[in-house]
């Protein structure tokens, strides 16, 4: 049996829960609290640098996101993630690390604003904003007029580029200049992996009050 340690508010946790849910696996789910329970040595024992997700699979043990979605891929291969093709090979692998290695932390700033962790300086938000915006640029172009990353299906470049476009509508950053990015999430949002794993409003919330409290605790420190 398939076990996924996560935090339903992770990104990284997240596109492995949706892509489990998308290749239809049986898995259970052990939510882990970050306030706490990553330190713990029942949780060490499974990753000693204290971070999610974790898959166990039987008495193999994966961490690190994109090697457990590449785990995934080769052990459970039906349906597929990854194209055959050369080209949709190197399309659906661009888009993962450009989302990892350069929109991700353009968008830091504008997270940090948004759940309320501070409020960065006008500069920092106009150049967090640009750099995104020279993102989605480099991306509309990939998708083209395709629907998908991975051209006639979905993908793992979707599953994980998709887990942070549906967020930008709260960081402030409209899609409407990319309407084939836009038709693009609309399309993800509509299934269900998408909805099984949005977070609530709840879940939002109570993270943002329990970081307040974490930061108050801190400065008193």
């Amino acid at each position: 049996m398939l076990t996924l340690y996560h935090t339903p508010l992770s990104i990284n946790s997240r596109r492995v829960w949706v892509t489990l849910l998308e290749k239809g696996l049986q898995f259970d789910l052990v939510e882990v609290d970050l306030g706490g329970d990553q330190f713990k040595p029942a949780f060490l024992a499974l990753n000693p640098f204290h971070h999610i997700p974790v898959l166990v699979d039987e008495d193999f043990k994966v961490i690190e996101s994109f090697a457990i979605l590449d785990y995934l891929e080769a052990m459970y291969p039906s349906p597929p993630l990854m194209p055959c093709a050369p080209q949709a090979i190197a399309r659906v692998r661009m888009v993962q690390m450009v989302t990892l290695n350069e929109l991700l932390p353009a968008l830091t700033p504008l997270t940090r604003k948004m759940m309320g962790f501070g409020e960065p300086d006008a500069e920092a938000i106009a150049k967090a904003k640009q750099q995104a915006d020279g993102v989605l640029r480099f991306l509309a172009q990939i998708l083209d007029n395709h629907v998908f990353f991975g051209v006639d299906h979905l993908s793992l470049g979707d599953i994980v580029l998709g887990t942070v476009v549906p967020w930008f509508a709260q960081l402030e950053i409209p899609l409407e200049n990319y309407p084939n990015l836009q038709a693009w999430c609309d399309r993800l949002v509509q299934r269900p992996a998408w909805q099984t794993t949005q977070p609530t409003a709840e879940a939002l919330a109570a993270f943002r009050e329990r970081m307040r409290q974490l930061m108050d605790r801190r400065d008193q420190s």
